[in-house]
């Protein structure tokens, strides 16, 4: 009996242990898919559509704020926000890809890739930066953990992960806009 006891405990002690290195596990598996450009591993790191969602809801809330309150009182504005929104949504669907989310880890600019350069031919390999490369890494609760960097004009940019069940998956990203 007390044999059982030590070896829950140990299990317990190894499951625990799991589950906290697991979005360190996550970073890394990240950085490695980036890396080698292997956009299969990095789709499943993430959580696409929890992705696409959060960047559609902070670009629309941007475009209202940067629009100020007297073209959202005016109809005519009104509209064109919408029409705005909408955009950046369709805009965000099509960017928000594993090779996009990949090129965006390694700094690449999306509008260089979309015109037929390669994600190599943008920057060569000694300008690259390694992903997430000198991020602050920060538990936010039991199933939330951020890793921020900082972008070229120093604003934060954080990588939020998410856990469900024993897994952690990247699912968020606030942008400083």
């Amino acid at each position: 009996m007390k044999r059982l006891g030590w070896l829950t405990l140990a299990v317990l002690v190894l499951l625990l242990g799991y589950v906290a290195a697991g979005p360190y596990l996550t970073v890394n598996a990240i950085r490695e898919a980036v890396r080698n450009e292997d956009s299969r591993a990095l789709s499943k790191q993430v959580d696409f559509p929890a992705l696409r969602e959060s960047l559609r809801l902070q670009l629309a809330d941007a475009i209202v704020r940067e629009a100020g309150p007297d073209l959202q009182s005016n109809l005519l504005g009104a509209i064109g926000l919408r029409l705005a929104g909408s955009a950046a949504g369709t805009g965000v669907d099509m960017m928000v890809t594993p090779v996009g989310l990949s090129a965006l880890m390694r700094g690449q600019r999306l509008w260089n890739l979309a015109g037929g350069a390669s994600a190599t031919q943008v920057r060569p390999d000694a300008e690259r930066e390694p992903p997430l490369q000198d991020a602050r890494y920060r538990y936010n609760s039991t199933s939330r953990f951020t890793a921020t960097v900082r972008d070229d004009r120093g604003r934060p940019i954080e990588f939020v992960l998410t856990r469900k069940g024993l897994t952690w998956k990247l699912s968020d990203i606030r942008l400083p806009i």
